[in-house]
């Protein structure tokens, strides 16, 4: 039986719907009664497992589920040795730089050396600032990052963004995009090279769907 690993959040409900088009139901995860964290396809063809997004390749990777959906912004931030297989389209965001509205700053280039950068997603700041040339102080955070430069903490943030409506309601503007993100299919890479339980069947569905839209 294959197992899936869902997640939690913003790509939960466009996940099931993926599956509900291969005939696979997992919508009890959309139930907020529901307190089940694995639960099985009323078909028993499969089983998939409720996961926060920045486990889901953690459990692929080790191999509690073959198949796992997770958006780009995690794998180029935890780097997990995954097979990386089809952008799903769906989730669009993007990881970028922002500043307090009435900042001087209106580029990347334009921050000052050792400047403070508050972030959840550390190595791909770091990455970033490397390959500009910009030494920076990196800040961890993994709440609301927003509080950074209304604190003073920070000078900038590095922050994933959909609409832009939390930085404006926070007096915050982009000012660089680091890269655009969506849901990625990823799969256990031992499983994905022997086909195990045909996962290249349910891989092949899934691309054909994605491809029909």
């Amino acid at each position: 039986m294959i197992t899936f690993a869902l997640p939690k959040g913003s790509l939960l409900e466009d996940s099931i719907a993926l599956l509900q088009s291969l005939g696979l139901d997992f919508s009890l995860f959309l139930d907020k009664s529901n307190r089940l964290l694995q639960i099985t396809d009323p078909t028993g063809a499969a089983r998939a497992l409720l996961v926060r997004a920045q486990d889901v390749s953690v459990y692929v990777e080790y191999g509690q589920a073959q198949i796992g959906i997770v958006g780009e912004d995690v794998l180029r931030e935890k780097m997990p040795r995954v097979a990386r297989l089809v952008d799903l389209g769906f989730g669009k965001c993007r990881l970028s730089i922002a500043v307090p509205k009435d900042s001087p700053y209106t580029s990347a280039l334009d921050l000052p050396p050792h400047c403070r950068i508050a972030t959840k997603s550390v190595r791909c700041a770091r990455e970033y600032f490397q390959s500009i040339d910009l030494p920076v102080e990196i800040i961890p955070l993994y709440g609301s990052v927003e509080l950074g430069p209304i604190t003073g903490m920070s000078e900038a943030i590095v922050d994933l963004v959909s609409t832009g409506r939390t930085l404006k309601d926070n007096g915050l503007v982009e000012i660089e995009v680091l890269f655009e993100s969506t849901a990625r299919l990823i799969a256990h890479q031992l499983s994905y090279r022997l086909n195990k339980d045909n996962l290249s069947d349910v891989i092949d569905k899934i691309r054909y769907t994605v491809n029909e839209k």
